[in-house]
């Protein structure tokens, strides 16, 4: 049952409420969704954020989608982490294409104590372009995201990916609360959250509606949602995982927008498999942040060329960064 969280002025979703927004006619729930979205932010903009993979590969997670796992022969090698020069002219491309947010993911299970120094003077580096920061470093020890905060950090994105009775499924060399144990320790340290996960995993409609609820009853709620569509990737576990039709997608991004009202809702992995009108049938359902750029980590985005078309013919315009260059 759906009650209000007195404290914080929000609402608890339970899996029951959630699956009743994913039965509503898919007009109606389009117009619903539209209806919040513009209650909370200017439909005419979006958030345009860059991605870079500053350690690729050679991951010792087992995730079940991902072409980086140690565990899985996708062909990408291990590599070193990138040297701060480039990640800065990475950066500054970046932003002379429009991005508002710079986001750095390494793929390894959590950063070691040593190299925060690092990790911290990128990020140090990289506000100073006049440029939002996130980061996706895996697992926090105690005082990480702390010594990240005092760096200039913004966002830190840490996923649920699924929910606690398909973790497992998906993912064995860590369990569900490593994930919040982790997202705790970035909102403790004041750090702005962004949380989201995969569907088409082979997941079922209660798996859906609960993940969305988790995701919806967090306390606060994430600053930024990125909603993924599975990428399959041969040799991986998921590489026949069932297809996800379209409007399934578009259904969670306009629930996602629904239940988390002032979140930014990012349409991430996976948005190339959608063409312009089903793109735009997101956006006008609440979506209102992507990424920009022609590849995300190791998988393949749309072009730089699509999306300025794309925002152009929707009249779309880029969100600025929070704070002055």
């Amino acid at each position: 049952m759906e009650s209000p969280n007195k404290e914080n002025n929000i609402q608890y979703w339970s899996k029951c409420k959630v699956k009743d927004l994913y039965n509503l006619p898919f007009m109606d729930l389009i117009y619903k969704a539209a209806s919040i979205h513009r209650e909370n932010f200017n439909p005419n903009e979006i958030q345009v954020s860059s991605l870079l993979s500053i350690k690729t590969g050679g991951c010792p997670e087992n995730c079940a989608y991902c072409s980086q796992s140690a565990h899985h022969k996708t062909g990408i090698n291990k590599e070193s982490l990138m040297p701060l020069d480039e990640i800065l002219e990475r950066a500054q491309i970046a932003k002379s294409r429009g991005a508002s947010r710079f986001c750095l993911a390494t793929a390894w299970r959590g950063p070691r104590p040593r190299d925060i120094s690092y990790l911290t003077n990128i990020i140090q580096e990289v506000k100073n372009l006049g440029l939002d920061t996130c980061a996706s470093f895996g697992l926090l020890e105690e005082g990480m995201a702390e010594s990240l905060k005092d760096a200039g950090l913004d966002y830190y994105n840490h996923n649920l990916d699924t929910t606690p009775e398909n973790y497992q499924a998906i993912i064995q060399t860590r369990n569900y609360e490593d994930r919040i144990n982790t997202i705790q320790h970035i909102q403790h340290a004041g750090l702005k959250l962004c949380c989201g996960g995969i569907i088409g995993i082979n997941e079922n409609e209660d798996d859906r509606a609960m993940f969305i609820a988790n995701l919806a009853n967090l306390e606060p709620q994430p600053e930024s949602v990125p909603i993924n569509q599975l990428v399959k990737i041969q040799n991986t576990p998921l590489e026949n995982a069932k297809e996800l039709d379209w409007t399934d997608f578009v259904r969670t991004i306009a629930i996602a927008r629904i239940t988390m009202p002032k979140s930014h809702i990012r349409l991430s992995a996976g948005r190339n498999m959608l063409d312009e009108a089903a793109q735009g049938l997101c956006f006008l359902a609440g979506a209102n942040s992507i990424f920009f750029g022609d590849k995300l980590l190791t998988t393949e985005n749309n072009e730089e060329s699509f999306d300025l078309k794309l925002m152009q013919k929707l009249n779309l315009i880029p969100e600025k960064p929070n704070f002055p260059e």
